[in-house]
């Protein structure tokens, strides 16, 4: 053999090493980011999830008294418009992401781009953004299942309007009593998640999903059939468009927003679960769809109940706890109807809060490298503890101010008038300069079947999006 030759051999034989080095190397970063990580079951254990995950107070709260403030069926319109042509999009855009990365939304934007990279705080604001979020959720969740049981036991039997107002500023302000009833629900919370994925959260949606619609679709017939209920049901659904103002489009635009989840995390680690072959664009339309759905029966539960009942449909955030209360008295077999409604709230509450947690817990296990049930838990201790001060905002703290607001409201709009809008315009920025609008439609159109990423959502994308999401940030601040 030549001097020649024996050089080609070697640098052929040295190449191979290298080539096997490499691959060897992709291998291994491509099984960092698989081990440890479960997939989701079934598609419908998948939707259920990530249905639960959007569908909460947002919808059986926050939506009926947002009806009730801002013109009824006008303001019903405006939203079911933006849900579909600014909700889905964004939705689907953070399914992929993390489908795409298979990883917790940090390490994947990461992943993405680089580390110290500028669009890595879109990871960040929606880990802390659901973290900010949990610390009073978990406390709302404690004031629903007290409920639960005041309204099981017939607690609030015979009392008058004013009467059911006071109850709740007194039980609220027993910081004793909503944090043991929190700590309750942190406990159920951490039994669920610490299951894992598919033997946890999983098996619980598929539970609790078709049970909230079967006790909503229950209440809706309830309540449509009191007399006088068809008033409720016209100033429900008729449309005033002299009603549809800036006010109207604003707060349509932050209930799509805090209804289904978009930015705080939940969307990004639930699609890093899925399959490459999964078809994201009709998994978040039917995720978006029930989201929707779920309001729309809890407003029929509500005002046609509320107008046979001569009761304000204005009544803003009191809705839940003293409008509803005092209903559910005045009908016959009350306790039951109302136990159920509170039951429904708490189910709906405690799939969303899981959803909430998940971003957070696999930050933990794969940033931080513990075991799932270990971050499950000081993730839960952590938001308990730090989230007290909240609780003691509704009583003995309630004159300590954080910029104007006690430490309940300044979390509440630290997380959503500020980490999540701002994260989502950051997403939506980073689809429109980095990602590119051809390669997010191909990427997301990867398994599709029917309902895909068409091109005429790209000026939904590139142009409507941006500015309704600093619309929000703006106002939101302001």
């Amino acid at each position: 053999m030549t001097h020649l030759s024996q050089m080609v051999v070697l640098r052929d034989t040295f190449t191979q090493r290298i080539v096997k080095k490499r691959t060897k190397e992709c291998v291994n970063m491509e099984k960092r980011q698989t081990d440890n990580r479960e997939n989701w079951g079934s598609r419908f254990g998948f939707i259920m999830a990530a249905a639960g995950f959007s569908i909460g107070l947002g919808n059986i709260w926050r939506f009926p008294y947002l009806v009730g403030t801002n013109g009824g069926g006008a303001f019903v319109l405006v939203y079911l418009i933006i849900c579909v042509l600014i909700g889905i999009p964004l939705f689907t855009m953070e399914m992929s992401l993390g489908r795409k990365t298979q990883l917790n939304p940090v390490e994947g934007m990461r992943s993405l781009t680089k580390k110290g990279s500028p669009w890595v705080l879109f990871g960040w604001f929606g880990v802390i953004a659901a973290f900010i979020i949990l610390t009073y959720y978990i406390q709302i969740m404690g004031w629903i299942m007290a409920y639960l049981i005041k309204m099981a036991s017939g607690q609030l039997a015979g009392l008058d309007p004013e009467g059911y107002s006071q109850a709740f500023t007194n039980f609220t302000a027993n910081p004793l009593v909503v944090g043991g009833f929190t700590l309750a629900c942190v406990i159920i919370i951490g039994l669920i998640s610490s299951k894992g994925l598919e033997n946890g959260i999983e098996k619980a949606c598929k539970i609790m999903m078709p049970t909230l619609f079967i006790m909503l679709i229950i209440l809706a017939i309830r309540s449509l059939t009191l007399p006088g209920a068809m008033e409720g049901v016209k100033w429900y659904l008729k449309v005033d468009f002299s009603k549809i103002t800036g006010k109207t489009l604003i707060a349509a635009l932050g209930q799509c927003f805090f209804s289904i989840g978009i930015a705080s995390g939940g969307a990004f680690v639930y699609g890093s679960y899925l399959k490459k072959d999964s078809n994201i664009p009709s998994d978040g339309l039917m995720i978006v769809g029930f989201d929707v759905l779920a309001a729309l029966i809890a407003g029929t539960v509500m005002f046609p109940a509320i107008f046979a009942l001569g009761l304000q449909p204005d009544a803003g955030s009191s809705l839940l706890f003293v409008t509803m209360s005092n209903l559910f008295n005045q009908l016959p077999l009350g306790n039951l109807f109302g136990a159920m409604f509170f039951l429904l709230i708490f189910f709906a509450a405690l799939s969303s809060a899981l959803g909430y947690l998940e971003p957070i817990v696999m930050t933990g296990t794969e940033l931080f490298k513990m075991d799932r049930k270990k971050s499950v838990w000081v993730s839960l201790i952590l938001i308990f503890i730090i989230g007290f001060p909240t609780i003691m905002a509704q009583g003995p703290w309630k004159d300590i101010l954080v910029g104007g607001r006690n430490f309940f409201d300044f979390a509440d709009y630290l997380s959503g008038n500020i980490m999540m809008p701002l994260g989502a315009l950051i997403l939506s920025i980073y689809t429109l300069f980095v990602w590119k609008f051809e390669k997010y439609q191909e990427e997301t159109n990867v398994g599709t079947e029917g309902f895909m990423v068409y091109k005429w959502w790209k000026p939904l994308v590139t142009i409507v999006i941006p500015i309704a999401l600093l619309v929000i940030f703006i106002t939101g601040i302001f």
